[in-house]
């Protein structure tokens, strides 16, 4: 993975093309970025910058946010389902998506609770937009992120508890896999889950700054407070992305 490349010379470029969010680890881009880098498929990252101008990115791909994954000459894809089948197709192994049907929706059922909408990046998303409208409700940014992510106040303030339900049926499922002598989220082996996780763990307790170096900013916002999502935090879950990012992505993780 080497220096970002602009929007023109990707457009003019084979191979995979991934627009990513810069700066921030923002859990959609660091998934997609880590299904990829689990299966050795080199790509090239190319920039979407938050509340930046983004016209020619918005040219080439029909949309101004991140990911995006163009293979070749094929259409782009954005969402994460798309994302994970397209890397399942360009590199089968290691198999991240399992071939048992019941464990294959398992993979797509918990990783809509993480990476869909009312999952738990959404409903963090929203969390974070309550913070900025709480404290400086007439900034552009705050008027700005309200309007980009459709923030509503009674959507903003259930999001917490569907947070906390969230983190604990992930609790649940991975404990019931230990139990079972089994190191990941389904099955015998990583899967997508467990990168996704991994990925979205950040938006509750970010990686040290040693493995992960953000601004202090985005830090503190990424850390949650809410006492219900704290206390439905267990350990084994953080232990959990430790051992995905340890022993399958990178590290540490690059953002710029």
């Amino acid at each position: 993975m080497d220096a970002w490349m602009d929007v023109e010379t990707a457009r003019r470029a084979s191979g995979l093309r991934l627009v990513l969010t810069a700066g921030v680890p923002g859990p959609w881009s660091e998934s997609a970025k880590g299904l990829f880098h689990v299966k050795r498929v080199p790509f090239a990252r190319v920039r979407q910058v938050v509340n930046g101008d983004n016209a020619a990115l918005r040219a080439w791909v029909g949309r101004d946010d991140a990911p995006v994954a163009v293979w070749n000459d094929e259409p782009p894809r954005h969402g994460w389902q798309d994302i994970a089948l397209l890397a399942e197709r360009i590199a089968p192994e290691p198999r991240l998506l399992p071939e048992a049907v019941d464990e294959r929706a398992l993979v797509f059922g918990l990783g809509r609770e993480l990476c869909g909408e009312l999952g738990l990046g959404w409903c963090r998303r929203l969390m974070l937009v309550d913070q900025v409208k709480q404290l400086a409700p007439d900034l552009p940014i705050a008027r700005y992120l309200a309007s980009r992510y459709g923030y509503e106040p009674a959507a903003a303030a259930a999001a917490p508890q569907r947070v906390a339900d969230i983190v604990t049926a992930f609790a649940r499922q991975l404990r019931a896999q230990q139990e079972r002598g089994l190191r990941y989220l389904v099955g015998g082996s990583l899967s997508a889950l467990d990168v996704w996780w991994a990925a979205f763990a950040a938006m509750l307790d970010p990686l040290p700054h040693e493995l992960c170096p953000m601004g202090r900013d985005t830090r503190a916002a990424y850390a949650v407070r809410d006492p219900r999502v704290r206390a439905a935090l267990d350990p084994a879950l953080l232990a959990h992305r430790d051992l995905v990012y340890r022993e399958h992505l990178e590290l540490p993780v690059r953002l710029d």
